[in-house]
């Protein structure tokens, strides 16, 4: 009879493929496209063990525009100055590209296919063989037009490789005493305009602003959606539903920043937060 090991022995398990499987991407030299959130730090750390048990070469590379949140940069720098990693700011042009501007379902193709340009321009002057980023076996059942941009240009997926699925990763983050284990997902702020809404500096900012008057209040998981109409623009903010009682104290501040930007009114979803709310198109 097979003996059922533990989720965590489980886990264990698949970080030592993990890591048996990066050994030789290592060697020759292995670029991983780090974000700042759970899957690439998870990834990164994951690297840097192997490379410091084994040797070889290893750098993170982290592209910025306007639709990486500050949060999210201070977080990527903090892990990667925890970890030790070499570590890399690049400007990410996608802005300029008006196939991204459009906001349409494939925004995230673009958008990688971006910090793909970037990663294997670095490859190709610094001497790295490989380049890999977070994409693991828990999104092998999500529309990922990002991982299309990734498969086109030979961008390695470790973390999948290895049959390592989120709640893997957040166990073995938290096992291991890493920071990040407990952050929730937080994709780049574009995921807050809606479909179809098109992508501006100046939107992002406005959405970066009132996200990061939430975390201030002390709210964890929510999504600031940001509507456009024939008579202007709006927002619904997404809130996990345990945590909607922490807006009544902000609802006043909120309000007032959301109107002070131009925005006709601010909204409550009593649905909560639901992953791929950006393309809901109800009012």
């Amino acid at each position: 009879m097979a003996v059922s090991l533990p989720p965590i022995e489980r886990a264990q398990g698949k970080l030592t493929a993990l890591r048996t499987a990066l050994r030789p991407l290592l060697s020759r030299g292995l670029i991983v496209a780090y974000s700042g959130g759970v899957d690439s730090a998870f990834l990164l750390w994951a690297a840097e063990t192997e490379r410091q048990a084994t040797g070889g070469r290893l750098l993170a590379v982290t592209a910025v525009s306007a639709s990486l949140s500050q949060a999210e940069r201070d977080d990527a720098a903090q892990f990667a100055t925890t970890l030790g990693v070499e570590h890399r700011w690049e400007d990410s042009g996608e802005l300029a590209n008006p196939d991204y501007v459009r906001n349409d379902l494939n925004r995230c193709y673009h958008c990688k296919t971006e910090l793909f340009r970037i990663s294997r321009g670095l490859a190709a002057k610094y001497g790295f063989a490989h380049i890999a980023y977070g994409y693991n076996a828990s999104d092998r059942g999500d529309f990922r037009p990002g991982h299309q941009a990734a498969t086109e240009n030979e961008i390695l997926a470790p973390l999948s490789d290895a049959e390592l699925v989120k709640d893997d990763i957040r166990a073995l983050m938290a096992a291991h005493h890493l920071p990040l284990a407990d952050k929730p997902a937080s994709p780049c702020l574009s995921s807050r305009l809606m479909s179809g809404v098109a992508v501006t500096p100046e939107k992002l900012r406005d959405v970066e602003e009132l996200e990061a008057m939430l975390r201030q209040g002390g709210v964890r998981v929510f999504r600031m959606r940001l509507h456009e109409h024939p008579g202007g623009k709006w927002l619904r903010l997404e809130v996990a539903g345990d945590e909607m009682p922490k807006i009544l104290p902000l609802r006043d501040e909120l309000q007032r920043a959301a109107r002070a930007r131009g925005f006709s009114w601010l909204t409550l979803d009593l649905a909560g937060y639901q992953m791929g709310g950006g393309t809901t198109r109800t009012p």
